[in-house]
């Protein structure tokens, strides 16, 4: 927190004659709460995901007692906050006491001053005894005295005493604090009035689809809302050890590669980018290509493949729960997925449109025909027949790429199964092609290579031409590696994912999908970063090999 929030939150104390365990049944408090303080608070965290809307009013839905035999009391408060733009986002937040705020580094909510106290209102995670507490409610693995609120013991938990909790400080929509360097519990600060995605996966891969190359499921903390309806809090897993993500891993040896080309003047113009969805294996590697390019790079391609098949084989298993089963294509499918993509291709195209003084060059050649082809992009998209599909639906990652993947020893380990960030709770859940995650994962490849010739273009002999040619080549190698091993593992295993040019077609339109729906994102955030979507979508616009 930087000084001037500080300052924000020192400008009023709050006074109430109540004790702290029964500050809650003060409608004084819970009026302030709601109307002054959580509004100062939230809108200032980086887990805070509504920045550009224009907040309404904030109403508490829920709030219940997290305590212990040994006195301490904390608070769980899930907040509706309500926006101008008609629209509602539901956040969890776990409050407590302290006297002195050097406990908590100066980072607090409020000041209050209670019948029996002064003290300042803060987050509870911020506090060893809070995430003490919780520990040892998950790890004993039963229903709270309050009946609406869970504590879950998972598989992948063996029962152990807590000896010590730190944050995991790299995330912006979650809190994760790591315990005893066994587990790690992730607080979703956005919660939903459903099961969380990440949770159900999570468990059904430990508990039935026994994928070992992701976290282990080791408990849940739960709040029941309604008869009918949950809300999951948190999600503890086993700590994978690891050596970063493989966005930073890839990066760092497609970076090499990169350098080496410049060094031994390499232009690329005897290397032939092969043809889209050609599949090759890593001995059939052009070795002109191999000569400034590690094979490695390609083995580990091949690697990540077959971890991404193994996890859509175990997503595939189900018989029983419908959850899970693998389930055809439908009409009422089909609706929903052009319904969905029209709308974000409107809003796409209007957000371009409305971008255009942010462009330049390439970027702004590369608009303006997609604005040009716009009816055309629609057309794609709702060329959609699942009459003609003859494979299966699963429950799937949903928002795979290089960042949701941790890199051990050469290996890979796949996390955060949440879906896409813009989606609903209920568009999450919805059975999807598998090619959807490999689409996802090629269209991280492109940003993968392609980061480093626009990140490093003026550290590069070669002109931008040369550079621009030899990443094609690569990807396109990196693309007919993938498909090489993924193909092959998932139908020996019986997933059934269709012959080739039903894999080819979905992953056309998956890659369109992922492309257009990566343009809103740039635009708004990194608007010199667009070159990278809008290439995308050009070269799948211009490309009609499987027409």
């Amino acid at each position: 927190m930087n000084q001037k929030d500080k300052k924000l939150y020192q400008e009023e104390t709050f006074n109430y004659e109540s004790d702290w365990k029964d500050l809650m049944k003060n409608e004084t408090f819970i009026i302030e709460l709601k109307e002054d303080i959580l509004e100062n608070y939230i809108t200032h965290q980086r887990w805070y995901g509504a920045k550009s809307s224009t907040l309404k009013y904030i109403d508490i839905i829920d709030h219940f007692k997290i305590e212990n035999e040994e006195g301490d009391c904390f608070y769980g408060i899930v907040a509706e906050v309500n926006f101008k733009e008609a629209f509602v986002q539901n956040y969890f937040l776990p409050i407590g006491l302290v006297d002195n705020v050097e406990y908590v580094d100066g980072n607090y909510i409020t000041q209050l001053k209670l019948r029996d106290q002064s003290a300042y209102l803060v987050d509870a995670l911020l506090l060893e005894s809070f995430r003490k507490l919780i520990f040892q409610k998950i790890i004993e693995g039963r229903k709270d005295k309050y009946p609406n609120i869970e504590y879950r013991k998972g598989r992948k938990c063996e029962t152990q005493n807590y000896n010590k909790s730190k944050f995991l400080r790299v995330e912006q929509s979650n809190t994760s604090i790591i315990y005893n360097d066994s587990f790690i519990l992730k607080f979703f600060r956005r919660v939903y009035i459903d099961q969380n995605p990440d949770y159900e996966i999570s468990k059904y891969l430990t508990n039935k689809g026994l994928f070992k190359n992701t976290p282990g499921y080791s408990g849940s903390i739960t709040l029941k809302f309604s008869d009918k309806n949950v809300i999951t809090l948190a999600l503890m897993q086993e700590l994978i050890p690891n050596e970063g993500d493989a966005w930073a891993y890839f990066m760092k040896n497609l970076k090499k590669t990169f350098f080496k080309a410049d060094e031994l003047n390499e232009t690329g113009d005897h290397l032939q980018k092969l043809k889209p969805f050609d599949q090759i294996s890593c001995n059939q590697i052009d070795e002109n290509l191999l000569s400034f390019c590690d094979k490695s790079l390609f083995e580990d391609v091949e690697k990540l493949a077959y971890r991404t098949a193994q996890m859509h084989i175990s997503l595939g298993l189900e018989r029983i729960s419908t959850s899970f089963t693998p389930s055809a294509y439908t009409y009422d499918y089909t609706v929903w997925l052009k319904n969905r993509l029209m709308y974000m291709l409107d809003n796409r195209i209007n957000l371009l449109e409305n971008s255009l003084h942010k462009l330049d060059g390439l970027r702004l050649e590369l608009a303006q025909e997609i604005l040009n082809k716009k009816k055309y992009i629609k057309k794609r998209f709702l060329d959609f027949d699942e009459a003609k599909l003859k494979s299966e639906r699963i429950r799937i990652h949903g928002d795979y790429h290089l960042g949701q993947v941790l890199v051990q020893d050469r290996d890979f380990y796949i996390i955060d199964f949440e879906g896409e960030p813009e989606s609903t709770i209920r568009d999450r859940k919805v059975k999807q092609p598998p090619i959807k995650d490999v689409a996802g994962m090629f269209r991280s490849f492109n940003y993968a290579v392609y980061s480093i010739v626009f990140t490093y273009q003026k550290e590069f002999k070669l002109p931008l031409e040369n550079l621009s040619h030899i990443a094609d080549v690569i990807y396109s190698n990196m693309v007919a590696v993938f498909l090489n091993t993924y193909i092959n593992e998932v139908q020996i295993n019986n997933l059934n994912i269709g012959y080739y040019k039903e894999i080819e077609f979905l992953l056309q339109y998956c890659l369109l999908e992922k492309a257009v729906y990566e343009l809103g994102y740039e635009l708004n955030a990194r608007p010199r970063w667009t070159i990278i979507p809008l290439k995308g979508i050009s070269n799948i616009l211009n490309d009609h090999t499987y027409e």
